[in-house]
């Protein structure tokens, strides 16, 4: 029997944080709300309502809003969920920008630190997270506000349970223990994920993916990556590498190739593959040093003139963005797909030829839409996450 899965037993304990999840998370969705609505909602009894809602506010997750509702007969005190009551520091470690926000836990934005550019690598790049991370700790906080936690995206392979970053080529980081690091440095909870597994968590939470329960946040910048959100939860995969989009081969001839940095996928649709085939493309037209600061928002903005070259990239690009989407929809079939990242920003010249593209190939297609939250997602997904990890918090699903 070893290495078999089994299913697992449920004990009191984890029912009780089953139900306490369930009335958190109607909190954060639909407050103000009275007990007994929560316990004709979510089908308990008024005395296991009457439980968890004592221990939330107690925890300051919930608190009186001093306002009732009810008609002539008896009144129903309304509680909400406290946004102010516990703030989260959540951190971008982008391999070209760095960014970092002080937010409550209900996605309002107290304090940001943005380094643009910072070329750093190795543990110049940890010295910088260090500091951004300390400019933050020390920002004043509202009268009482707890910090719950620092959330870190990083952009590569990361083992969420241990904090782990096994393999971020844009910081070169191998086996770099992140989590244990700043927790020895801060004496906080700290939660290290993929980047992009958090921007999907910020979408689903505070974006464009509220409301779902099956999405995808398709981010395209530096790299090229996904994060797949299937029942409410991160699907992260044996290997926690789930979502590596990067990796889709384009056509037969890249197989048998080596791709120990980007992908093959990677190397056509990121904002830096766009931008090597633009001067690949362009070699002997225009000068060498011209040609090494160009960026794929040159592309873009190359392509909206209508110059030839341009839209032949792009062009290439929708393609190939296109097949990446209905690959992704073939296996995960997700209602919602949210394009984010820097290449984003040029979405109008993408999203409607992709959806042109995509029509009727499948019997199904999901919706594509631009991100809500820009570079806010990961660490919006921070919020998320700290709240969830900080909350003993359960998503069940029945299998049917």
């Amino acid at each position: 029997m070893t290495n078999t899965y089994l299913p697992r037993p449920i004990n009191s304990t984890q029912m009780r944080s089953v139900n306490r999840s369930a009335v958190l998370d109607l909190f954060r969705r639909s407050s103000p709300i009275a007990r007994s609505k929560i316990a004709r909602i979510l089908g308990l009894s008024q005395p296991t309502v009457m439980r968890i809602v004592d221990e939330l506010v107690e925890k300051g997750m919930v608190r009186y809003t001093g306002e009732s509702e009810g008609g002539l007969g008896r009144r129903r005190d309304l509680l909400e969920y406290y946004k102010d009551g516990h703030a989260v520091i959540g951190i971008d470690l982008g391999g070209t920008n760095m960014f970092g926000a002080l937010a409550n836990i209900g996605g309002e934005i107290l304090h940001e630190v943005t380094v643009d550019n910072h070329a750093t690598t190795g543990e110049d790049s940890y010295k910088l997270l260090l500091e951004m991370i300390k400019v933050l700790v020390n920002t004043p906080r509202r009268d009482a506000q707890t910090l719950r936690g620092i959330a870190v995206g990083a952009p590569g392979v990361t083992e969420s349970r241990t904090g782990m970053v096994r393999w971020a080529p844009s910081l070169n980081w191998r086996d770099f223990s992140l989590k244990a690091f700043l927790e020895n440095e801060f004496h906080l909870p700290v939660i290290v994920e993929n980047d992009v597994n958090l921007a999907a968590l910020g979408e689903h939470w505070f974006g464009a993916g509220q409301g779902t329960q099956n999405m995808v946040l398709l981010a395209i910048g530096t790299g090229l990556g996904s994060g797949i959100i299937m029942d409410g939860a991160l699907l992260r995969g044996h290997n926690e590498s789930a979502g590596e989009v990067g990796y889709l081969l384009s056509t037969r001839e890249d197989l048998h190739h080596s791709y120990s940095q980007f992908g093959a996928m990677e190397s056509i649709i990121s904002g830096t593959g766009i931008a090597n085939r633009a001067r690949a493309l362009l070699q002997g037209k225009f000068p060498s040093d011209q040609l090494s600061k160009l960026t794929s928002e040159n592309v873009f903005d190359a392509a909206r003139q209508n110059i030839d070259w341009a839209k032949h990239l792009i062009d290439e690009t929708v393609d190939n963005l296109s097949l990446t989407i209905l690959n992704l929809s073939t296996i995960i079939d997700p209602e919602l797909i949210v394009i984010g990242g820097g290449v984003a920003k040029s979405a109008d010249l993408l999203i409607p030829a992709v959806q042109e593209r995509i029509a009727g190939v499948l019997p199904i297609t999901p919706k594509v839409v631009v991100s809500q939250l820009g570079r806010r997602g990961a660490v919006m997904g921070g919020i998320a996450q700290i709240v969830l990890a900080t909350s003993d918090y359960y998503i069940v699903r029945k299998v049917s």
